[in-house]
């Protein structure tokens, strides 16, 4: 959720963070039926990692017969459903992970990300702001910045710039916030306010790749030569291998 060229990413990451939420437990040399659900769903985050929908759907099918209670459980099945194509099923899914566990931020943010991904934007926003608030919630910032992805998606930007600064105030060095927001801005034509923000950040923090194209980008859109080729040449030589560095080296292409 480019605007939304540069906004999917995000919402991909948080989903790839969900596929490390459970842990393996045991007790004694025999597994309790809860951590063989643990495991199973274990094992069907990593087949969903690697692709293979098949397996991933046998092994949280198992822990589901295994232990239809947990909450954990039910958000796997969610996420696989999701990527089966099944709302319904997922939708599911999701709602029975929030009711077995309502206070669990890691579920109300896998659920928001479903959310958004599907269009269903303020219901997403409310469940990530929601988690954002949650102070048991181990990182707020990327919960702020999903809810800025998914209003900039709906070209809801004011919204989207509020919640990107939330991020960042709650953790300053947050490089994908500063991406959005100073993305964002160039985008909207605000080049100032968007040079700032990155230059705040490079100044302070350590470097990406993505902000230091966009710096590029931004030294591009008011003529600067000079910046221009300070950044370029610094993306090349911190990230050689980037695929923005690589964007550098490529030919223009004739529009012609």
């Amino acid at each position: 959720m480019t605007t939304m060229r540069s906004a999917v990413p995000i919402l991909f990451a948080l989903g790839a963070l969900a596929l490390a939420g459970c842990t393996t437990t045991t007790s004694g040399p025999k597994k309790s039926a809860t951590s063989a659900a643990d495991y199973n769903v274990q094992l069907g985050y990593a087949y969903l990692r690697q692709g293979n929908l098949a397996l991933a759907k046998e092994k949280l099918e198992r822990a589901e017969k295994q232990d239809g209670s947990s909450p954990s459980v039910h958000s796997a099945l969610g996420l696989l459903y999701e990527r089966l194509g099944d709302p319904k099923a997922a939708d599911r899914h999701y709602a029975t992970a929030l009711r077995l566990a309502p206070k669990d931020p890691e579920i109300e943010n896998n659920y928001a990300i479903y959310l958004c991904r599907n269009g269903r934007v303020a219901e997403g926003v409310k469940r990530f702001e929601a988690a954002a608030r949650n102070p048991l919630y181990r990182t707020p910032e990327a919960a702020w910045s999903n809810a800025g992805v998914c209003q900039r998606g709906a070209g809801q930007y004011a919204e989207a710039e509020q919640n990107f600064l939330r991020a960042l105030k709650v953790r300053p060095n947050y490089a994908e916030a500063a991406f959005q927001l100073g993305d964002l801005r160039l985008e909207r034509g605000a080049i100032a306010e968007a040079r700032t923000e990155v230059d705040r950040y490079l100044d302070a923090f350590r470097a990406t790749p993505e902000l230091l194209m966009l710096r590029v980008r931004i030294a591009r859109a008011t003529g600067d030569r000079l910046a221009e080729e300070k950044f370029s040449r610094r993306l090349r030589m911190d990230f050689p291998n980037s695929e923005q560095a690589r964007a550098l080296a490529a030919p223009a292409r004739n529009p012609g």
